[in-house]
């Protein structure tokens, strides 16, 4: 495939190193809005995108209006997705988010969807903790975000996640904390007056994110519409 990379940082060097590993082309680099020329004159099977999120959803919108399919897991721009997903099914185009493309993590969310679903009238109650390297700028961070997003869909009595312990039976509380250099680790905990069940999955490398991506984008070329991590996941 011929891959385009919005974004060239630690990721995307880490996806870089992955998809020429596995005989894909990277055509072009893309670090800021001033390369969107180089990404439309070249020809593509699809877009990585990893950036920022106050560039996500113009490096996106671009792509689709372009043609191009695209596959994002910058986080924190989620107010502006349905905008995405409409702009998507009306250009006929290909688009996939993912709060995180490691495999291993999205088995973990559905894991976490089938338990939760069992908890409901059980009497136990859920929370998150997530823990992360300094340099990661959102908190919570969107894979914490969507393990709360896959309680609440199952479970209509918590009406919101908070960034912070919670003793209110409605609101799912996240806590996070930053610390040096640590691998990103992601627990759920369901708790009752008797026992506990905790959920873990504790990442040990970037290059997990990188080869997820990378399966990612050689499953949704020549795909059309809005896909999510559960639809790659099912279909494999």
């Amino acid at each position: 495939m011929k891959i385009a990379l919005i974004g060239y940082g630690k990721m995307g060097k880490a996806i870089e190193k992955v998809a020429q590993g596995s005989g894909h082309e990277i055509c072009c680099r893309i670090e800021s809005q001033e390369d969107y020329s180089t990404l439309s004159e070249a020809t593509l099977d699809v877009a990585i995108e990893f950036t920022q999120p106050e560039a996500a959803f113009e490096n996106i919108s671009f792509c689709l209006k372009n043609g191009i399919p695209v596959i994002s897991g910058t986080t924190g721009w989620l107010d502006r997705l349905p905008e995405i997903e409409r702009l998507c099914t009306n250009s006929d185009g290909t688009f996939l988010y993912a709060s995180n493309f490691s495999i291993g993590v999205n088995l973990f969310f559905e894991l976490n969807s089938w338990l939760s679903k069992r908890m409901v009238n059980l009497n136990f109650s859920p929370s998150i903790e997530e823990i992360h390297h300094t340099e990661k700028k959102d908190s919570p961070s969107g894979t914490a975000i969507t393990l709360a997003e896959g309680i609440m869909s199952s479970d209509p009595s918590k009406k919101e996640w908070i960034n912070e312990h919670s003793t209110d039976h409605n609101k799912i509380g996240i806590v996070s904390e930053r610390i040096p250099n640590v691998p990103g680790t992601h627990t759920v905990s369901y708790t009752s007056n008797l026992e506990s069940i905790n959920i873990k999955h504790t990442a040990h490398d970037r290059s997990v994110f990188a080869e997820g991506a990378v399966k990612v984008a050689e499953w949704i070329h020549k795909k059309k519409g809005v896909f999510t991590m559960s639809d790659f996941i099912n279909d494999n």
